[in-house]
């Protein structure tokens, strides 16, 4: 997180005005989904604001995929799912 102190310049006094500036990001090994392809510190074609609605989920092989994206893999897979990236057995992280 980054603060910023203003001094007030009309005034000489040791008024100083705070400004907080945060940012998140995801802690993934890619930068992108690899089913969608959108941008993880964004959101999947299925969401309109990222964040906590459109959390990343990590597999047992440690690749992340939006929650959307990975359900609607393991979903359309038959009979096992595997994962899109590395084609092991597709097992949630647990």
């Amino acid at each position: 997180m980054c603060l910023l102190f203003c001094r007030s310049h009309e005034n000489e006094s040791q008024d100083y005005t705070l400004h907080a500036v945060a940012s998140w990001t995801w802690d993934a090994q890619d930068e992108t989904c690899g089913i969608c392809r959108m941008a993880f510190d964004g959101c999947c074609p299925d969401c309109k604001l990222p964040g906590d609605d459109c959390p990343l989920i990590w597999g047992a092989c440690n690749h992340a995929f939006h929650l959307h994206c990975i359900l609607k893999w393991v979903n359309s897979q038959t009979p096992q799912a595997h994962c899109p990236m590395c084609r092991r057995e597709w097992q949630f992280k647990g």
